[in-house]
């Protein structure tokens, strides 16, 4: 939420975002808008769990659940992308026309974000519509049978597009992120080698750490899941626990790196927290 103000101000007073800005925008409007619902079924679950048998009020929080986290996967892969594309340094003919054309490249890649996610969350729509008429079309016990195989199909076909999602934003993330890695770690050889300033090798390092964290923080992300998948179809509650904690906290720590990584909004955090401790000193 602090990321989404920041940018809007920003927004507001300068009438124009660069390309950077666009996709923590979206990024972190995604991110509120998952929790945000998130928050909604935990609360229904919590305090009233008879709304959630009600048919429309499951089938609409997951699916814009669904939508809003597969945006905010595929816009955390944009980000990556839109990193190695700016900072890495390549002399293959179609990279330099990608960092050339970068700009103009990423519209396209927020609006295809959010046409996928549009259609995980119709198919996650159509995943809990089968779900809640599953027993309740059917009373022959041979129809049951030939509609159970049916139901099985259906569910693996649905887990299949949505792993398929998982995996090809984690592929992309993997790709881009190694790419940068690789790019910085012979450029910083380089500067060793020609005994450069140590201010421009620290920027690297701490770059590079940055750029690490967030594929490591990713790819446990990825592996959630994956396990999320499994453990639904498997029904284990307290596995399925464990791995939905993780998926709620990771799109805030991710935030905080990118809010410290990004000299913009570091420094209005840090505006904000220096007058919040003069305001606390003098009370």
């Amino acid at each position: 939420a602090f990321m989404v103000c920041v940018l809007c101000i920003g927004w507001v007073k300068k009438k124009t975002l660069n390309s950077n800005e666009k996709i923590l925008l979206l990024l972190g409007c995604s991110r509120i808008s998952f929790l945000c619902f998130s928050w909604v079924y935990s609360f229904l679950h919590i305090i009233y769990p008879d709304y959630l048998y009600v048919h429309a009020i499951i089938t609409l929080l997951a699916s814009f659940a669904a939508v809003f986290n597969y945006s905010n996967l595929w816009v955390s892969a944009c980000l990556c992308f839109f990193y190695c594309i700016k900072i890495a340094n390549f002399r293959n003919r179609f990279f330099i026309y990608l960092k050339a054309k970068i700009d103009r490249i990423v519209p396209w890649l927020l609006l295809g974000s959010g046409i996928l996610a549009l259609a995980i969350g119709i198919v996650t729509y159509d995943l809990y519509s089968t779900v809640q008429s599953k027993d309740l079309n059917f009373t022959c016990l041979g129809n049951f049978w030939e509609a159970s195989i049916r139901m099985d199909k259906h569910f693996s076909a649905s887990f299949f597009l949505i792993g398929f999602g998982y995996a090809a934003s984690f592929m992309a993330v993997i790709f881009s992120a190694v790419s940068l890695l690789f790019s910085l770690w012979r450029h910083k050889c380089t500067m060793q080698t020609n005994s450069m300033k140590d201010l421009s090798m620290e920027a690297h390092i701490k770059a590079m750490k940055s750029i690490l964290s967030f594929l490591v923080m990713y790819s446990i992300n990825f592996v959630c899941l994956v396990l999320s998948i499994i453990y639904i179809m498997m029904n284990d509650i307290i596995v399925t626990l464990f791995v939905s904690l993780y998926l709620y906290v990771y799109p805030g720590v991710h935030s905080l790196i990118l809010i410290f990584s990004n000299p913009k909004l570091e420094k209005a955090l840090l505006k904000i927290l220096s007058c919040v401790k003069c305001e606390f000193l003098m009370k």
